[in-house]
């Protein structure tokens, strides 16, 4: 089973490679769903790691549904990512009514490749998940990134198991949502090859006027779930 790491600065990048994570998807602001990171990251990132790394494509917190100008700044972020080396995308579009936006998504994917090509938990937000996955498989996206339309993994557990019969192995569904060292047995048992996860803790941050807690991948939490599987 390999362990993919939600990093969300270059310091948790490092760490997820350092404590035997198989892959990272560096992303910015992950208390709010995470949003691509900056150009000094990407670059920072690409230059002092050697495992895969994958990028978040998303232009801002919030819904999944984009401006035309949003889009553009998602197409541009895809070419730079290209072209600094990183090996994989995380994206993906939705219509306003939550279902797969299949022909701006198709843009992504074929921009992206030879990237690889994740769609992203805006998955867990589709009205009927089974027609999401035929589009998807249709669309030649990768995996899918899910935690089973459940507040965790989890929680969404008996749902992930049966997208992934559905799917024939066409595509990886990559569970994620509070995966732990404790309960990560549990997707091991039911025959998922990856899972994702922060595996972060938080610390208060020292100013005195920006008190906000930093979120940062812990070395204990990434071993105890390795030791796991």
């Amino acid at each position: 089973m390999k362990l993919e790491i939600c990093a969300n600065s270059y310091d948790s990048a490092i760490t997820a490679e350092k404590f035997g994570a198989d892959r990272i998807e560096l992303c910015s602001e992950i208390s709010n769903g995470g949003i691509t990171p900056s150009y000094g990251m990407l670059t920072r990132v690409i230059d002092n790691i050697s495992i895969p790394a994958f990028v978040l494509i998303r232009p801002r917190s919030g819904n999944f549904v984009y401006s035309n100008q949003e889009f553009e700044i998602m197409k541009q972020n895809i070419n730079l990512c290209k072209k600094l080396g990183y090996q994989g995308i995380v994206s993906g579009v939705l219509n306003s009514n939550n279902s797969i936006d299949s022909k701006r998504t198709r843009v992504l994917v074929e921009l992206a490749r030879p990237l690889k090509f994740t769609f992203h938990r805006a998955f867990d937000c589709v009205n009927s998940p089974d027609i999401a996955l035929n589009q998807l498989c249709e669309l030649g996206v990768d995996r899918i990134l899910t935690s089973g339309q459940a507040p965790t993994a989890e929680a969404g557990l008996k749902q992930l198991k049966r997208l992934q019969k559905k799917s024939f192995g066409k595509i990886i569904l990559l569970p994620g949502g509070g995966i732990n060292s404790s309960n990560v047995e549990q997707f091991k048992k039911a025959g998922f090859a990856e899972i994702h996860t922060s595996a972060s803790s938080k610390k208060l941050s020292k100013s005195s006027l920006f008190s906000a807690e930093i979120t940062y991948s812990d070395p204990d939490k990434i071993k105890a779930i390795l030791n796991e599987i």
